[in-house]
């Protein structure tokens, strides 16, 4: 398919489209989002199918530019006002034709919480890997339906352990929570949140227990992780300050 041809209006094959072209300029950009979930668990469970509406990537902090060319020379139009004053973390673009909008996430990802989704960028071949895809999904305070079944989809379709290769890296996990209270604060809301929630998402009752399991095991990793100073003292405020950012939606 020709880049010239602009965006395709069918939204899964756009986004593999962006990273095919990515990839023959070897420019490093993986999705996240909703559309990293679909990829890493095609086929999806019937009962976990959304609508996508936009396309979600990162990258690095050194390939802002490359970035910016490639999706301009794939039929998108820059938001220039925006990317002159984020670009060394955000840039956006649009697809006019199908109104929909290309977020990049340029060296982290910071929305509620900052996951760094870009240090371990090149580990799978289109989307981030395993464990950071669920945690921008954990981090989310104000967490919607759409962000439950994505989160839920993770948790069904793959393993929670130790390691990467198509496994929920809860050590990894682990480790990031043991270091930002109010990320672990966040996470431990919303897997309290999934225990509420999944009997309304269509799963089989066997489904429901295999996804609180992997939840719990999730949960009892973290736990686990020995917690730094700067944890225990954020731990002594608790709920009683504010633990979270409130990210702007960006339109």
């Amino acid at each position: 398919m020709s880049a010239n041809n602009g965006p395709l209006p069918d939204i899964v094959a756009e986004a593999r489209r962006v990273l095919e072209a990515a990839s023959e300029k070897d420019i490093l950009v993986r999705l996240i989002g909703g559309l990293a979930v679909w990829e890493h668990t095609d086929p999806l469970h019937p009962a976990l199918v959304r609508a996508y509406k936009d396309i979600d990537l990162a990258t690095v902090k050194k390939q802002s530019r490359p970035v910016s060319e490639l999706m301009t020379g794939l039929g998108y139009e820059p938001a220039k006002e925006f990317n002159a004053l984020n670009g060394s973390k955000r840039l956006l673009f649009y697809d006019v034709p199908n109104e929909r909008q290309v977020d990049v996430f340029v060296g982290s990802f910071e929305m509620c919480h900052a996951i760094p989704i870009t240090e371990r960028l090149a580990l799978e071949p289109e989307t981030i890997p395993l464990a950071e895809l669920l945690l921008t999904k954990l981090q989310v305070v104000e967490l919607n339906e759409k962000d439950l079944r994505d989160m839920v989809a993770l948790l069904h379709h793959h393993q929670v352990g130790e390691s990467d290769d198509d496994t929920i890296n809860s050590a990894f996990i682990a480790s990031l929570t043991s270091q930002d209270w109010g990320l672990w604060r966040t996470v431990k809301m919303n897997l309290e949140r999934l225990h509420q929630g999944v009997a309304g998402l269509g799963l089989s009752p066997d489904e429901q227990r295999d996804v609180l399991a992997k939840a719990d095991a999730l949960w009892a990793r973290i736990e686990r992780e020995p917690k730094s100073g700067r944890w225990k003292m954020r731990d002594r405020i608790g709920d009683r300050k504010r633990w979270y950012e409130q990210p702007d939606e960006v339109a």
